[in-house]
């Protein structure tokens, strides 16, 4: 007999969304499942939904109707996602979003008062990933010091400081050029083999996304191609 098939670390059916001030639905009964550890990629023009999309699996929004599990986390109840966003999913931006007044490694440690570890394990597991992205020795330094890529692998190390299982990213490195952006995906790319990590990117550009196992196009809230035909 063989081994029942995984649950999809991703699960989302008919989701919508619309916000009220645009008055134009952004999400049209979206469909989408990710297994775990799968990259997929997620492209579209501007406004076709998929930054939204994005948002509500980070938990940042909660969709109007339709179902939302990750992780066994039913999101669009709108319950406990403090601990869903604490522990289960990091989310990287196009903009790094770091606070400018605290060193590389206070950034990394930042999500960690969520979770209680003391002050010395907080310092170790931010050295650690900080080496893990290749900044070792950049620990003390702030954001303004650090070059685009670096900021933006800090980013990274600070979504993994809870050991998420899925990393969410918009248009990572939509500001790099383009050797640290491939950089960046080097880096995605080698923590999923390492960890396992689901990956979900956004992106505008194809060479981004031809990275990814699948890519998944989206058109007026709308998904028109889920990736999977041969």
């Amino acid at each position: 007999m063989s081994d029942a098939a995984p649950e999809p670390a991703v699960m989302v059916r008919g989701v919508t969304k619309t916000f009220e001030r645009a008055r134009v639905p952004a999400l049209r009964g979206v469909d989408l499942t990710v297994q775990p550890g799968e990259f997929v990629a997620i492209v579209g023009p501007s406004g076709c939904g998929k930054s939204t999309l994005l948002h509500l699996l980070a938990a940042l929004d909660v969709p109007d109707s339709g179902a939302l599990v990750v992780g066994g986390h039913n999101l669009a109840s709108g319950r406990r996602l403090n601990h869903y966003r604490a522990r289960d999913a990091g989310i990287v931006f196009q903009l790094d979003n770091l606070l400018p007044s605290l060193t590389a490694a206070e950034n990394v440690q930042a999500p960690m008062f969520e979770t209680g570890r003391s002050r010395q394990e907080r310092k170790e597991r931010a050295a650690e990933l900080l080496a893990l992205v290749g900044l070792t020795g950049k620990e003390r330094q702030r954001p303004a010091e650090l070059s685009g890529g670096e900021r933006q692998r800090v980013a990274i190390a600070r979504a993994l400081a809870n050991d998420p299982p899925l990393l969410l990213a918009d248009e990572p490195t939509g500001r790099l050029d383009s050797e640290a952006g491939r950089r960046v995906l080097d880096l995605l790319e080698e923590l999923r083999a390492r960890r396992g990590l689901t990956i979900i990117l956004v992106t505008h550009d194809p060479a981004v996304a031809a990275r990814a196992d699948r890519t998944i196009r989206m058109l007026d809230g709308r998904m028109v191609d889920d990736g999977t035909a041969a």
